[in-house]
């Protein structure tokens, strides 16, 4: 047998092919996932690619997801980089996505509490009310709802009520032109700085600015009374006083607004791409009903129910597999590192195409099915070893899924257990996104056909300790 060190000198690296310049830059931009499968199968686990002139290296398919959380990966890995351009931006010395090693690791300590499942129990009674409350709002019966744009507005809603007291939803838009613009120039890097002097995106960059300040200064208050919350912000502000080199005040305004910048890019696009599977894929809106009704006939919601919405969670898993917010992550190497028989030199931007195997057939048959049923005990085709990669691998991977599974377990089975939806036409084709995060395009809507039942207040859950 060749040694793979001996291989790894011999085997030379593939450009994937492009146009002069540009390179495939504009491949990329129109569809992610579909152009690191393309490459995967045309050039194998490892190639490069050509984004205006810049070349990064790709290693993609299971063994890469594999890697990432190997020592080799971990340590041969760093995220800083792509991000220093964002936090540099709001003045900040550090975010979470933007830190590594000890430091990333002592960040996520002070936030794991904050964004565990754990967060939200007790309070189901009061998620279940904001959501009705979104939904009396966008949600009109007899008539069209864009998806996207209404999840955007109920999340924040949820986030902002759960953890600040209020939701600030007068900037929702500015929220999310500011990710767009910020994300698409700073960290994906597939348009240029000038971008960003945009009258379009001044404005609501001063807007979030503002958001930020303002939400700092009741925090601080918060703390000058003794009534800090214990969430997530609660915690990030009694980080901030115990050691204030570590959490800085000029981090505190991105950090304690971060949740919202969160929730309406990410969970948004899923449960967006939720609700198009289940309308569109035949027998599963009537299972998502009938799990829905079994659950707000308890009258008492708790964490353990909603992880238990087995059918409703495929759904989400499908749409996270179908429309992944994490195609692939970005990182820089630290040191030369060895993957499938290549050498990858030190100090290169790498690409990690996680999100491959979700759309081949070895791993997920039919892959471009919706096909909720995978996820079943009996099949467990996301079990097998790098297939699944919804919320990204290695020592970044998102820190709130647990937070996220069952909010967005909420989301949809309130939803669909209040209205009666159904796609514009039995005919509708999911348009789709590529920035800031890939999933439905904000055109995406759905009739609202009428109601399935009224809204019921939920009775308050009795936990052990209360």
């Amino acid at each position: 047998m060749v040694d793979v060190v001996e291989m790894s000198d011999t085997k030379d690296i593939p450009d994937a092919k492009g146009i002069p310049f540009v390179g495939n830059t504009f491949e990329m931009g129109k569809d992610p996932a579909a152009f690191f499968v393309r490459c995967y199968k045309e050039y194998g686990p490892v190639y490069r690619v050509n984004v205006f002139g810049r070349k990064q290296y790709v290693i993609a398919g299971a063994e890469a997801a594999k890697f990432m959380s190997t020592k080799a990966g971990r340590e041969g890995l760093r995220s800083k980089e792509f991000w220093d351009d964002f936090v540099n931006h709001f003045g900040a010395s550090k975010t979470l996505t933007q830190i590594d090693g000890e430091d990333h690791r002592r960040m996520r300590a002070i936030m794991r509490a904050g964004f565990s499942r754990e967060a939200a129990e007790g309070q189901y009674h009061k998620i279940s009310q904001y959501i009705d409350e979104s939904i009396e709002r966008d949600w009109e019966i007899d008539g069209e709802t864009g998806v996207l744009e209404a999840f955007q507005y109920m999340i924040v809603q949820v986030i902002g009520e759960l953890m600040s007291g209020e939701a600030p939803l007068e900037y929702v838009k500015d929220i999310r032109i500011n990710i767009l613009f910020l994300l698409n120039t700073l960290v994906a890097r597939v348009k240029p700085k000038w971008y960003l002097k945009s009258p379009k995106f001044k404005k609501a960059s001063k807007r979030v600015d503002e958001l930020g300040e303002k939400t700092v200064a009741r925090f601080m208050k918060h703390a000058e009374d003794g009534t800090l919350p214990k969430n997530l912000l609660g915690d990030i502000m009694r980080a901030h006083f115990d050691d204030p080199e570590f959490v800085q005040k000029r981090d505190l305004a991105v950090l304690l607004t971060g949740p919202y910048v969160a929730g309406l890019d990410t969970v948004a696009n899923t449960v967006s791409g939720a609700v198009y599977g289940i309308l569109k894929t035949p027998g599963v809106l009537e299972k998502v009903q009938a799990e829905a009704d079994a659950l707000y006939a308890k009258g008492t919601v708790t964490s353990m129910d909603v992880r238990n919405l087995h059918y409703i969670q495929g759904c989400i898993k499908e749409s996270m597999r179908l429309w992944p917010v994490a195609v692939g992550q970005m990182r820089t190497t630290t040191k030369e590192i060895e993957f499938e028989g290549y050498k990858i030199p030190a100090e290169e931007m790498l690409i990690i195409g996680t999100s491959v195997p979700h759309y081949l057939e070895e791993y997920f048959p039919n892959p471009l099915a919706y096909d909720p049923e995978r996820y079943n005990d009996d099949r467990k085709e996301h079990m097998k070893p790098g297939a699944y990669s919804p919320f990204g691998r290695g020592p970044h991977t998102c820190l709130g899924q647990n937070l996220a599974e069952v909010l967005m377990g909420m989301l949809i089975s309130r939803l669909f257990h209040r209205r009666h939806l159904t796609l514009e036409s039995p005919n509708y084709e999911l348009k789709t996104k590529a920035f800031p995060t890939p999933g439905p395009a904000m055109s995406f809507k759905v009739k609202v056909v009428g109601e399935r039942n009224p809204a019921t207040q939920l009775t308050p859950e009795v936990l052990e300790d209360a």
